[in-house]
């Protein structure tokens, strides 16, 4: 079955410390464990996508705009990939099986040609990680539960704002969108 590793937002504005929008400790603490996947996939030479948000300056149409403070704005050093992960894609970068992929809603698969790319690869199974858990990573999972992917979901590769809606969201991957959670 072929597969495909999923990483989502991992960017300086969800995971430094003075990030605009950071997830904080618990996201930088999967820093090594995300990075170690990547360069796994991509020494198997399978598919990497990068889905990373992007947002507009002063957008106010965007649902975001009065939720959250703003983040992960075109151009800025907020959305670039975090630590590691930005040094492995960049040496990466222009490989067929590694890809940058804009958002601007919660899932990657939202207006993006996600799932066009997977099917043309044929992938069945997705390999999830990222922030935050109970959002973007959450309704990525809910959108690959009912596009018809099976996915795992890497526990120790997901973080949230809130430790709460984290373990909720885990536990909803396992019991409703029936993913498969491991932890290595």
């Amino acid at each position: 079955m072929n597969k495909a590793l999923l990483i989502i937002d991992y960017t300086n504005d969800f995971v430094a410390e003075d990030g605009a929008l950071t997830c904080g400790e618990p996201a930088r603490n999967i820093e090594s464990r995300i990075t170690s996947l990547c360069q796994k996939f991509v020494e198997e030479q399978q598919f990497v996508i990068l889905a990373v948000d992007i947002h507009e300056p002063e957008d106010v149409f965007h649902p975001e705009t009065t939720l959250f403070p703003p983040h992960n704005l075109r151009g800025s050093q907020g959305r670039e990939l975090f630590g590691a992960l930005q040094k492995v894609y960049l040496a990466h970068k222009d490989e067929p099986y590694v890809y940058w992929m804009d958002k601007t809603r919660y899932s990657a698969f939202a207006g993006t040609d996600l799932e066009i790319r997977l099917r043309a690869r044929g992938i069945e199974e997705l390999h999830i990680v990222g922030v935050a858990t109970s959002i973007c990573v959450l309704h990525t999972a809910i959108d690959a539960y009912n596009k018809g992917f099976s996915m795992t979901i890497h526990s120790d590769a997901i973080a949230d704002f809130d430790a709460k809606g984290h373990l909720w969201a885990i536990q909803h991957f396992r019991q409703v969108l029936g993913g498969t959670v491991v932890q290595d």
